[in-house]
């Protein structure tokens, strides 16, 4: 059995002796850390002879809430000892004249700003919708039926088991519009959606537009020149634009996107990953089933769909290379956006 008394005193030297968080930290995990003196200690009440181990193991848990109290009342300590040296050595002589500070819009409000403005400009409405959404508006009327191997591309924040989810798009916010609306329809969906995604160029919540139009006799052609117009009109200059066949499983044919490289002019870079092009969106004829789902026949209209990352544009438009600068909230990054 380990002596009690002599680890609480000297638990009680170690923890007179810290002079900063750190050196208390490690105190703290020598003691009650996993492998610590008194996790050890409570791990081995099991293995002390029964007549004793109740006596044994109360004095442990004594210990321990002692070590517990005396490490946190020495924290507590430190961050006021802390405190009181900047307050003395750090100070401001608000006598000085200081030129007032000038704010400005958040990147990424501007990059939403610019493409709401060029496609109303076009003549699309905008509409919103709810950041927890239906299971159904988010899959199921958009042609993604449970098992579909299509849900795995987006994996999902689930909120309960209900049905109800963190929209991994905004495309529930076509499928609403069309439910409420007759044909023609021409709209687009700015919005916070959330996946499962971290990392350089990927964020678990970030922003999208996404577009529908639905009318009579309306065709890839179309979506083609729209969009083309909007990439031009968004980097202001006459980008080369492709586009690829692909798949997503609402609309069909379907296309991603992808323009001539912004940064090296097509000649190759490690943006581009030396190809020359980068991909902005996808794109596709809204799928029939998507049109029937949604109470509108196929027959009779055609409609084609869109969808962007807003920060993937704002970090080609302004030369960003990783898009956490977007959400850290410094002002030394935010400034240049004035």
């Amino acid at each position: 059995m380990m002596d009690i008394k002599e680890v609480e005193s000297e638990l009680s030297k170690e923890v007179a002796r810290a002079e900063t968080l750190t050196e208390l930290q490690k105190v703290k995990a020598k003691y009650l850390g996993k492998s610590g003196i008194i996790s050890q200690a409570i791990a081995s009440i099991k293995d002390i002879p029964q007549e004793e181990r109740r006596e044994y193991g109360q004095r442990v848990n004594r210990l321990k809430e002692y070590a517990e109290e005396l490490i946190r009342g020495k924290e507590e300590e430190i961050k006021r000892s802390e405190l009181q040296r900047k307050l003395s050595e750090e100070w401001f002589d608000l006598s000085v004249p200081l030129e007032p500070a000038v704010g400005t819009l958040h990147p990424i409000t501007q990059t939403l700003r610019r493409i709401k403005g060029i496609l109303v400009s076009m003549g699309f409405s905008v509409m919103e919708g709810p950041e927890i959404e239906l299971e159904e508006y988010n899959f199921d009327l958009l042609n993604i039926p449970k098992e579909h191997p299509a849900r795995d591309m987006q994996d999902t924040f689930y909120v309960n088991r209900e049905g109800y989810l963190l929209r991994t798009h905004t495309s529930p916010v076509q499928i609403r519009a069309m439910l409420s609306q007759k044909p023609p329809i021409y709209m687009v969906a700015p919005g916070r959606v959330y996946r499962r995604d971290d990392d350089p160029t990927h964020s678990p919540m970030f922003h999208q537009v996404e577009g529908l139009a639905v009318d009579e006799e309306l065709s890839f052609g179309h979506m083609k020149h729209t969009l083309e117009n909007f990439l031009r009109e968004f980097f202001e200059v006459e980008v080369p634009v492709r586009f690829r066949a692909s798949y997503f499983p609402f609309t069909e044919p379907s296309a991603e996107v992808d323009i001539g490289c912004v940064i090296c002019k097509g000649e190759g870079c490690r943006v581009c990953k030396e190809t020359g092009w980068l991909e902005v969106m996808g794109c596709g004829m809204v799928h029939p089933a998507v049109l029937e789902n949604c109470g509108i026949d196929p027959e009779v209209y055609q409609g084609f769909a869109f969808g962007m990352g807003v920060e993937r544009l704002a970090m080609l438009y302004f030369g960003i290379d990783n898009i956490k600068l977007f959400f850290e909230n410094d002002l030394r990054f935010l400034r240049q956006f004035l």
